[in-house]
């Protein structure tokens, strides 16, 4: 089932929460409501879900206009990030509560809820659970059991909050997997509200990015990543090195640290952004970038060693960070305190009179 929305802002009191919201959730696909504290995107999914009013604005179900419809009868699954699941209750019985709570014309027998119970804790492959309480369950399993719950009812649409905010770093990984392998067996439409960005990029189909109530891209997690459309999207979407000047003569100064652009680079108040990935370490300066730096940390957790460097020189307060292999680390074997100097593959240029960033290549 596809969802629009169109025109949706929200009030609370004198606070905006939602600014002329237009968004368009494609039939069976994963969306992602990525973004900061107070974005707005738990308040939007809480109005998809009908437990917020807009002021202006509908929501329509396959074309079909819920605005003003009852939570109860827009045939939609939520789950919490907390679980909210009845502590006085076992497991069986947390997954049949919504069934067994609906009115009796539309309640199934008893057998038929066993039946269905069954089969949920099946596919949430925790069936050998069924007669434990939630205390007894670790997060993950809590929230599989959430997740079961909140398909009990055959929903058309899936809606998470933070589905796994509250798991440790593995558990978390290993449940996003599962629920991407679940969405594709079951081909339901589903959204969920995030402010962790490797999250968004790794489970959705779409990642809709928004900031202080307003929508700043929608794309595919390859497009978003690739091609960010403003600098906002690019500074959240992870670790970003910004290089801010006066570009002249084809070169951004900032200081006496400098990067000759490549032709087509007018004279302007500009920044170039540039990824952990996309620079390289060197021991001497490029004819094309002048960037001294002395090494102010190493870390060698992960699949690639981080570099954290200081600014040599010349008048930049944020540190700058560079990803090398640990083949390279280990033929080079840099220090803390060495100096170096860090030379750009590919750039992103955001100039202070062109509305669209433009991507540079060294290479």
């Amino acid at each position: 089932m596809s969802i629009e929305i169109q025109g949706i802002n929200k009030f609370f009191d004198n606070f905006q929460a939602l600014h002329d919201i237009d968004l368009t959730i494609p039939d069976g696909q994963l969306t992602a409501l990525l973004g900061p504290s107070g974005s707005g995107k738990t308040t939007l999914l809480r109005i998809i879900a009908g437990l917020e009013t807009p002021q202006q604005g509908k929501i329509l179900f396959s074309g079909r206009d819920v605005t003003q419809l009852h939570v109860r009868d827009r045939r939609v699954g939520f789950v919490f990030q907390h679980y909210a699941l009845f502590r006085h209750m076992t497991v069986a019985q947390n997954v049949a509560f919504g069934l067994d709570v609906l009115p009796r014309k539309e309640r199934p027998n008893k057998p038929e809820i066993r039946k269905r119970v069954k089969e949920l804790l099946e596919m949430v492959q925790l069936d050998h659970l069924a007669n434990r309480y939630p205390a007894q369950l670790s997060g993950g399993q809590k929230q599989r059991i959430a997740l079961a719950r909140a398909m009990a009812m055959r929903p058309e649409i899936l809606l998470l909050d933070e589905p796994f905010g509250a798991l440790d770093a593995k558990v978390r990984k290993d449940l996003r997997r599962w629920l991407r392998s679940l969405h594709d067996e079951l081909h339901f439409t589903s959204v969920f509200v995030t402010h962790d960005q490797e999250e968004a990029l790794e489970l959705s189909d779409q990642v809709v990015v928004m900031s202080n109530g307003r929508i700043e891209q929608v794309d595919s997690p390859l497009e978003l990543y690739a091609r960010p459309d403003s600098r906002f999207v690019f500074e959240f979407l992870g670790q970003v090195n910004v290089l801010s000047g006066k570009i002249s003569e084809g070169t951004i100064r900032q200081g006496d640290a400098w990067v000759r652009l490549p032709e087509g680079c007018e004279n302007d108040d500009a920044q170039l952004y540039l990824r952990p990935h996309e620079v390289r370490l060197t021991q001497e300066p490029t004819e094309h970038a002048h960037l001294p730096f002395r090494i102010e940390a190493i870390s060698l957790i992960g699949a690639e060693v981080r570099v954290e460097l200081k600014p040599d020189g010349w008048d930049c307060e944020e540190l700058w960070e560079v990803g090398i292999s640990h083949t390279e680390f280990n033929a080079r074997r840099p220090q803390r305190g060495d100096r170096c100097y860090a030379v750009p593959d590919v750039g992103h240029l955001f100039c202070e009179h062109v509305g669209e960033p433009r991507t540079l290549e060294w290479r």
